[in-house]
């Protein structure tokens, strides 16, 4: 068993799988370190090797793999940057510049899409990267997620005031808001859901339709919409982060 973990700033995504088949045997999403011991601690066979990719701070992912070794005996490997993986040419200019996790989701796409593709991830912040037919790396934007657009909001609007299950339903629709939370909560989605037409105008002038769009992210299906022609991975990063860091 393998223990796979996408370590953010608020949240650890982890699953376990099978070494032999790759299935996903298990899975969560936990918000400490602590809670993700507890979790796996619960598994009827601990895995044996683990790989992660963490955008967090150097310490704080040494603690994280220390913590791990010392409770289930585990060697961490942790996926870093690199110019070029399977034939996918970093596209920045300082190649170490690049987030992880953005690398991980274009590593993961063109693996997927076999030829020139957009990788949109939407999390707390959405981004857009382009990989041509070669493997080039062409770049990307990045821009508010739904989390940072409604804390802004929340935090510099006085009277802009809701709670999570308020904005949840409010979403249950993208017409025009008839209240506070409809107006911000569907304002955002279609922010987003701009920002995904914007990156598809992009790449029809790359390509024309010779491309694959890929979505990924928590909130990858709020801008489904935009993007009917799209795939779907909830586990992108995951894709990517075995081919960085493969485990014979």
């Amino acid at each position: 068993m393998i223990l796979e973990l996408d370590c953010g700033n608020s949240f650890i995504k982890w699953r376990v799988i099978n070494a032999t088949e790759g299935a996903v045997v298990a899975g969560g999403i936990v918000d400490s370190d602590q809670a993700l011991v507890a979790a796996v601690a619960t598994l009827p066979e601990a895995p044996r090797r683990c790989r992660l990719v963490s955008v967090r701070s150097e310490e704080e992912t040494a603690s994280l793999s220390a913590r791990l070794a010392q409770h289930f005996a585990l060697d961490v490997v942790v996926a870093q940057s690199a110019r070029e993986v399977s034939g996918v040419r970093n596209g920045y200019d300082d190649y170490q510049r690049l987030g992880l996790d953005r690398w991980l989701a274009v590593l993961g796409g063109f693996h997927l899409a076999h030829g020139a593709c957009l990788v949109m991830d939407f999390g707390t912040a959405a981004k857009a990267d382009f990989v041509a037919a070669d493997g080039e790396h062409l770049g990307g934007f990045i821009c508010p997620g739904m989390p940072l657009m409604r804390s802004q909001l929340r935090t510099h609007t006085r009277r802009i005031r809701y709670d999570d299950a308020s904005a949840e339903r409010a979403l249950s629709s993208l017409a025009p808001g008839r209240s506070t939370v409809e107006a911000v909560e569907r304002g955002c989605v279609h922010m987003l859901q701009g920002f995904v037409r914007s990156q598809l105008e992009h790449a029809h002038e790359l390509w024309g339709e010779n491309f694959t769009v890929l979505l990924t992210g928590g909130d990858a299906l709020l801008v489904q919409q935009a993007a009917p022609q799209a795939r779907v991975v909830p586990d992108l990063v995951f894709v990517g982060l075995a081919m960085a860091c493969p485990l014979d």
